[in-house]
């Protein structure tokens, strides 16, 4: 239930290095003088002291409004490059109605980018209902999932071609009921060969493969199924010859996680698959999920898997041996849990000095590094840039197309010119911004603690992101602790980062304290770790936020009894199941999450079908374990928000439990939305449940008013 400018000031990195030991490998980290944009300039303190208004915590006044926050709610799709080496991007519009649009950086310095989509056409692709992998770029043609009707369409991206309408690909079934994701183009048989999602026989249980289509054909023909049978397929990698195919593939009960398996297919002279070979994950003695297959220039193949150590470590297959081998290991995650198609972790680039690097990525202890990894010597060079979190790399002309952020940072793509030996970076620059504006608001920024904090488990600790209130004008009155709003994420199978997210930075800029918090069976520190919600999903994500609250409340940083709970999907579930069982937080927002395990088993799409399995258990935990069976239990507020177009949590689970709470006389209040899936993309709504939030909170534990002019929903019980 899971759920990116150009500043003309610059300001030069200091000029140093040194060298890391892990693992018996080396990690070199070389820092230059590297061009960077004033973006990425670090908050500073002012050299003269500035009086504060004292004011109770919660009703200070904030320039980051609501209007700023869900306007500024762009979220990036995926990066490419085209034949001129130009960047494209894909970005969702919350002021479009959230529609999804392919842009073109701009030709000349001083122009604007380019929308490439026609506004007839939104690009998303429906695939396991989280979609991901919905565009790909090859020379001057994209190839794109349209989201209103699910065909692919191919655009021409040249410059000169004054009208570049898209044509349909695949056929028109009438209804959007065959989704496709994740491709790749084949040049050999001039062919797009893709992950299908087929739902005309059956909308829970659909049938997933790997099939081509015809790019020649004069009229419009039935993908022909290259690679079928399994649950579930993902990341169809041809070499560059077009004579050999890697894929990943899983069945139920497993989630991508918990166990995949790599097969490379051989291709015969009439285009089918005729010859298999298992490559990792059908050892038994080996527990491991290998994810991201791909071929290097010279033909070699690469992935990532967590074999042995437990973390998503880079590897290869020898062809002639039928062996795998590790490139580079070490305790941390150069990949993250596949939620979505067209994860993109690593590059392999071009120097002219070596043809064997590769540019990656990896998460250890709460942050993201770059690096340019030899890996025949075994030597990892890591890249001074601003950026502490990394998603994914695009290789460009010379240069890198980085997705990451900061604390200071939001969602952003940056250039990344490398020095001629491939070991440094000499120039960072800001392409795409979530939030280009951002900037205006640095000297409210509240900057992520990375706190560990005991559980109740004896000798294990978790981890969580812990923000303070900070605003330039105010500070809180004497003595007074400020109210904590804690955040249990998504997935669950999950990670909650230390980037700048405006919604944060809403609630602190206004006197609150903020926590995110990576549970126990969060992603990011391992598989021991993510193993520890398998079989206590509702048990382990409670206590470890109830923990961490109370860590902070012992730490003398919050106040005990103005304790709120919030979270989405899955982070909604944990949100109602703390409500119903612990008495540690006074309210509580659950935004689309879960109140009966049962019902989600039952009405859940295919994707999650059985992963609630693996995280309750037997019958008798999914009753224990559903908040709707104890409501006796609920003692404190709630208010639910829920969009009525949602097929991963039906809207029947939030009106289940509005209704339980209010006939129990408890406050509580219900927000639906027309028109919103699961996770809302209207700025409209983005900004409503915000307010209303921030309000409800402030009216049933805060004791305080807001700045803010907010007219309050009626609350059932309460109003």
């Amino acid at each position: 239930m899971a759920l990116s400018s150009i500043l003309p000031l610059t300001r030069f990195a200091h000029h140093y290095s040194f060298t890391l030991i892990s693992n018996a490998k080396s990690i070199h980290i070389a820092r230059t003088r590297t061009l960077i944009s004033a973006f990425s300039t670090p908050i500073m303190s002012s050299s003269s002291e500035v009086s504060k208004t004292a004011a109770p915590y919660g009703s200070w006044k904030s320039p980051i409004t609501s209007d700023v926050v869900s306007g500024s709610s762009k979220q990036l799709g995926g990066t490419a490059v085209d034949s001129l080496g130009r960047l494209i991007w894909l970005e969702s519009r919350p002021t479009e109605s959230g529609r999804s649009v392919l842009v073109r950086e701009a030709e000349k310095a001083g122009e604007e980018p380019v929308d490439i989509t026609p506004k007839e056409f939104g690009v998303r692709t429906l695939a396991q209902e989280y979609g991901g992998g919905a565009f790909r770029v090859f020379g001057d043609t994209v190839v794109f999932s349209n989201y209103k009707d699910q065909r692919l369409y191919k655009q021409s991206l040249d410059s000169k071609d004054s009208s570049p309408v898209p044509v349909p690909l695949t056929p028109d079934y009438g209804e959007p009921v065959v989704s496709y994701a994740d491709g790749v183009f084949d040049a050999r048989f001039n062919r797009y060969v893709t992950v299908q999602e087929d739902r005309r026989e059956s909308k829970l249980n659909p049938p997933t493969t790997i099939v081509a289509i015809g790019f020649g054909n004069k009229d419009i023909q039935e993908p022909e199924v290259l690679i079928g049978g399994n649950d579930f397929y993902a990341f169809p990698r041809l070499d560059s010859k077009g004579e050999k195919i890697a894929w990943i593939e899983w069945s139920h009960p497993n989630m991508p996680w918990d166990k995949t398996e790599l097969w490379v297919g051989y291709i015969s002279e009439t285009g089918e698959v005729y010859k298999r070979i298992c490559v990792a994950g059908s050892d038994s003695t080996l527990v491991e999920s290998p994810t991201e297959p791909k071929w290097s220039p010279d033909g070699e193949l690469f992935f990532i898997t967590d074999r042995k150590n437990g973390f998503w470590n880079i590897y290869k297959w020898i062809e002639s041996e039928n062996e795998v081998v590790a490139v580079y290991t070490m305790d941390a995650e150069f990949s993250g849990p596949l939620w979505v198609f067209g994860l993109n972790s690593y590059e392999f680039i071009q120097s002219n000095e070596k043809k064997n690097l590769i540019a990656c990525s990896y998460r250890q202890n709460g942050r993201s590094y770059l690096g340019i990894l030899d890996y025949v010597q075994g030597l990892l060079s890591l890249l001074d840039i601003p950026f502490t979190d990394i998603d994914n790399i695009t290789s460009g002309n010379h240069c890198l197309y980085v997705e990451g952020a900061s604390a200071v940072n939001p969602s952003s793509v940056a250039k990344v010119i490398l020095d001629e030996h491939k070991s440094r970076a000499v120039e960072f620059e800001i392409i795409w911004s979530s939030s280009p504006d951002s900037l205006k608001y640095k000297s409210y920024f509240s900057l992520p603690e990375l706190i560990e904090f005991p559980t109740e488990v004896p000798g294990q600790n978790a981890y969580a992101f812990f923000y303070p209130p900070t605003n330039p004008v105010y500070q809180g009155g004497q003595g007074e602790k400020p109210p904590l709003l804690l955040k249990s994420h998504g997935g669950p199978t999950a990670e909650t980062r230390g980037m700048l997210n405006l919604s944060i930075q809403y609630w602190t800029s206004r006197g609150w304290a903020f926590v995110d918090v990576n549970y126990g069976g969060s992603t990011g520190y391992g598989r021991d770790y993510r193993d520890r919600l398998l079989g206590r999903w509702g048990i382990v994500d409670v206590n470890d936020c109830c923990s961490c609250a109370k860590f902070l409340v012992d730490s003398g940083k919050v106040d005990g009894e103005r304790l709120c709970i919030t979270g989405g999907s899955a982070g909604g579930y944990t949100t109602l199941a703390a409500l119903a069982f612990k008495e540690t937080f006074k309210a509580g927002a659950s935004l689309y999450g879960v109140a009966d395990l049962g019902l989600l088993r039952a009405e859940t799409h295919k994707f999650e079908s059985h992963y609630i399995d693996n995280l309750v258990g037997n019958e008798k935990d999914y009753f224990e374990r559903s908040p709707i069976n104890f409501v006796d239990k609920f003692s404190c507020p709630i208010i639910l928000f829920q969009g009525l177009e949602d097929k991963v949590v039906p809207p029947d689970q939030a009106r289940k439990i509005y209704q339980a709470l209010k006939e129990k006389g408890l406050p509580v209040a219900l927000v639906e939305y027309e028109g919103e899936q699961h996770g809302f993309r209207k700025a409209e709504n983005i900004k409503f449940t915000l307010e209303q939030e921030m309000v409800f909170f402030a009216r049933l534990v805060g004791h305080f008013d807001v700045a803010d002019e907010i007219n309050p929903i009626k609350v059932d019980n309460f109003d």
